[in-house]
């Protein structure tokens, strides 16, 4: 098992991230609440349309984080 250390240096942090982004989605999207900067938070009931966006942004964030993690793993094995 890595240790903790090892998980938040450079690159499996952007892996970190990104996981911990794709888990909040999941859990907003699963509880019908999320927070929103600024604004606090919004419920699904209220407000559809800027929950879904605001859930949309934190999955597109972890996907852009692992994305990245991948792209430097592969980069440094050739």
């Amino acid at each position: 098992m890595p240790d903790l250390d090892s998980l938040l240096r450079p690159p499996n942090v952007f892996l970190t991230v990104g996981l911990i982004f794709i888990c909040g989605a999941v859990l907003f999207a699963y509880s019908g609440k999320v927070w929103v900067r600024f604004s606090g938070w919004v419920s699904r009931e209220k407000e559809p349309r800027v929950f879904w966006d605001e859930v949309a942004a934190y999955f597109l964030g972890g996907i852009f984080f692992v994305g990245y993690f991948l792209f430097k793993i592969r980069g440094t094995s050739n």
